[in-house]
């Protein structure tokens, strides 16, 4: 209840993965993020960015809450966001419809948007911390990272602005 006012809803339905496939952009894959924050603010760039949908673990994924629809400002109703019950499993399903698996870790060479025109890309992102899982990384096709200024003062960002900027690189391409 918001100032004396309540609203049933119905949950979002998530369209089957054929279905997300159709649309154009990146897929963006996230492997056992936990922070509503953090999904809602990938699902706003993602948006925001022209990815076609975010795909999370079923089970070790936060719910749409109104954390994370607060932060990722509409872009819940406008994002598809679906669940996988095996992230690498969907990884391989994805390969097979010819899209191109690129892994976003700290240590890999740089994303180079236009080294990858013309390939359709699931980005993929581990979780907050712990990174990509040793299955998830290595279904991957290819690792890459984000050069990061600094000259090593930092070796990494969170996950959601590292979401951020890699979309943004990609449509470099």
């Amino acid at each position: 209840m918001h100032q004396g006012a309540a609203l049933h809803a119905d949950p979002l339905v998530a369209p089957p993965l054929a279905q997300v496939m159709e649309r154009p952009g990146p897929l963006v894959v996230l492997d056992q993020l936990a922070d509503p924050r953090n999904v809602g603010a990938i699902l706003r760039s993602a948006a925001a960015l022209g990815a076609a949908a975010v795909i999370v673990q079923d089970r070790h994924a936060p719910e749409e809450t109104g954390a994370l629809a607060k932060t990722a400002s509409g872009a819940l109703e406008t994002m598809p966001l679906l669940r996988a019950v095996n992230i690498a499993r969907t990884l391989v399903a994805l390969k097979a419809a010819d899209v191109f698996v690129v892994g976003l870790d700290a240590a890999a060479p740089p994303l180079s948007g236009p080294s990858l025109a013309g390939r359709r890309i699931a980005l993929v992102l581990g979780a907050e911390g712990e990174g990509l899982r040793r299955l998830t990384r290595e279904t991957c096709d290819t690792l890459a990272g984000i050069a990061i200024a600094g000259g090593g003062l930092l070796d990494s960002l969170n996950v959601a602005a590292a979401c951020a900027i890699a979309l943004y690189e990609l449509g470099r391409r």
